[in-house]
């Protein structure tokens, strides 16, 4: 989708929407939901309301000076291009955040308030992430870490994250912190989802000792790619080859009837795809059958 996209727009155009919607989205959670109920959630916007819970510091000030010193890192480090879009949201975050100050949703629940921010937060830096960009704070440092060490962007963020939420713990009790801990463990939950993409593919493996017959109906009749691949039983040592398909999830108990209908004793498996890239899913030459 994302493809499409560039190819429609331009790739510039559809990385600052993406990182000027996410922005918005990011700020909007930090005020509706976690800055009225001290959810440290972590990042410069948790470090954002301890100190202004502790010296009544304004927000948007401390994103703007700690988002500065966080950009001459990103130019040193990761190069004139991610600087560039890692400015525009450094820039767009405390903007929105001081554009959308003293919204108020009416939430006062703390651990409502940490669901909601912790998903709302995580799907805009996500959004931003997708244009290439961040919103400065611990986003630049979870990206200057993803370069040397090439874990996940949403784990980054909260072992980053995950500092800061220490640091509340002198100021907060812990009830607060736990709370927090919510909204961490959900944002960075919710960075991934949005980068990688909800776990809707499956992997479906097929044992049967009649492949070629399942193999052809799968093909012809419900319009699938598959692969075949060479096997041998364990118990008598006989050459085989197992029947590997990659499926949307909603078509998986028509696909195991259809198989079972094949051969009753077939022996399938279906494991978690959680990226697809490819024809028939992302490459189409006409609409997909599945």
């Amino acid at each position: 989708m994302i493809q499409k996209l560039h190819n429609l727009f331009g790739k510039r155009i559809v990385d600052v929407f993406f990182i000027t919607l996410g922005s918005f989205i990011v700020a909007f959670g930090f005020n509706a939901f976690l800055l009225p109920n001290r959810i440290v959630s972590g990042g410069i916007n948790g470090l954002t309301i301890i100190l202004y819970e502790t010296l009544r510091w304004s927000p948007s000030v401390i994103l703007f000076v700690a988002n500065g010193l966080l950009l001459a890192l990103c130019l040193i480090f990761l190069g004139r291009e991610v600087f560039v879009k890692s400015l525009l949201g450094s820039m767009l975050s405390p903007l929105f955040v001081s554009l959308l100050k003293g919204v108020d949703l009416g939430v006062n629940d703390p651990l409502l308030a940490s669901l909601y921010g912790g998903v709302t937060v995580g799907i805009g830096v996500g959004i931003v992430f997708l244009g290439n960009g961040s919103t400065g704070g611990t986003s630049i440092l979870a990206l200057l870490l993803q370069k040397v060490t090439n874990l996940r962007i949403g784990i980054l963020l909260g072992f980053c994250d995950g500092l800061v939420i220490l640091c509340a713990l002198f100021v907060f009790d812990l009830q607060i912190v736990l709370v927090s801990l919510i909204s961490l463990y959900l944002a960075s939950r919710m960075v991934d989802t949005v980068q990688v993409g909800p776990d809707l593919s499956k992997s479906i493996y097929i044992i049967s000792d009649h492949y070629d017959v399942i193999g052809r109906s799968l093909v012809k009749d419900l319009g699938l790619g598959i692969t075949y691949i060479a096997i041998e039983g364990g118990l008598n040592q006989d050459p085989k080859k197992m029947i590997m398909t990659v499926i949307r999830e909603q078509h998986f108990i028509n696909i195991k009837q259809h198989v079972l209908s094949l051969d009753p004793e077939a022996f399938i498996t279906i494991t978690s795809a959680n990226e697809v890239v490819g024809r028939g899913f992302t490459l189409f030459d006409t609409d997909p059958i599945i």
